[in-house]
């Protein structure tokens, strides 16, 4: 007998309330250090960096053998916080004249620029993908799929990663000259960002086409264009955004 379309919807309900169960256990694991991979997460952040094909590729695994796209383990969101953290510190120490001042904008820069962002971007994109972007089911006796919330906060993780890496770490070594007044300066730190927002929209894009009830997942490439258009207009009027958000977080006037 073929299942009724009732039991068909239950079954939809189910798959999809599933990652909603999961996640208090998921935020449960943050707080145990000793239940994270450490080297896989490590190891997805080197190669999210040189070849992010290849983490995707391994989500696709993930989703064989636990029946989720989202990971159940938190270590990604626990070391990316950390390194971003110690980055921030090392730019109070260059650029802050207060420690008080330092630490807050530690936690300014965690919460704003990682957690509330990624947030508020992880549920656009699961809005938006899940309203708009989802194949029709061929027949009624398909069961629905829909992008869980956890692996669109994910998708933003393996993101902000590689822009993390440019914008925090490359950027701080390079902060002297990025800083200082001149074309040179200006031409260099637009370019800098360009290529990391750059990256940053192209590993969406990855996260999401391969998702195989995904289509039209190109949409998330068109931000691309609009920053190669928007960087010559910044170089040419003189904007240096790495001067801007510098004189923006820290006490020491540039």
């Amino acid at each position: 007998m073929l299942p009724t379309s009732s039991k068909i919807r239950s079954s939809s309900s189910s798959s999809t309330s599933r990652p909603n169960s999961k996640f208090p256990q998921y935020l449960r694991r943050i707080i145990k250090w000793q239940q994270m991979d450490i080297e896989y997460t490590f190891w997805q952040m080197l190669h999210l960096c040189t070849s992010p094909k290849v983490v995707y590729q391994h989500t696709k695994y993930h989703k064989q053998t636990k029946n989720q796209w989202a990971r159940d383990d938190p270590a990604f969101i626990v070391i990316c916080s950390l390194l971003l953290a110690v980055a921030t510190l090392a730019y109070g120490a260059a650029y802050d004249h207060s420690t008080g001042h330092a630490v807050f904008v530690v936690i300014s820069v965690l919460f704003s620029h990682f957690i509330v962002t990624g947030v508020v971007l992880a549920t656009c994109c699961w809005f938006l993908t899940n309203t708009y972007l989802r194949e029709e089911a061929p027949n009624s006796h398909v069961v629905e799929q829909r992008v869980e919330w956890l692996y669109a906060f994910d998708v933003h993780c393996n993101s902000f990663f590689p822009l993390f890496v440019m914008l925090y770490v490359v950027h701080y070594f390079m902060s002297p000259l990025l800083v200082a007044h001149g074309f040179i300066p200006i031409l260099l730190s637009n370019l800098l960002f360009m290529v990391a927002a750059s990256y940053y929209h192209y590993l969406n894009f990855l996260g999401y086409d391969v998702l195989p009830f995904l289509e039209r997942t190109t949409f998330f490439l068109y931000p691309i264009g609009a920053v190669i258009v928007l960087s010559p207009i910044l170089i040419l009027s003189g904007f240096n955004p790495s001067r801007y958000f510098m004189n923006i977080y820290f006490s020491q006037r540039l």
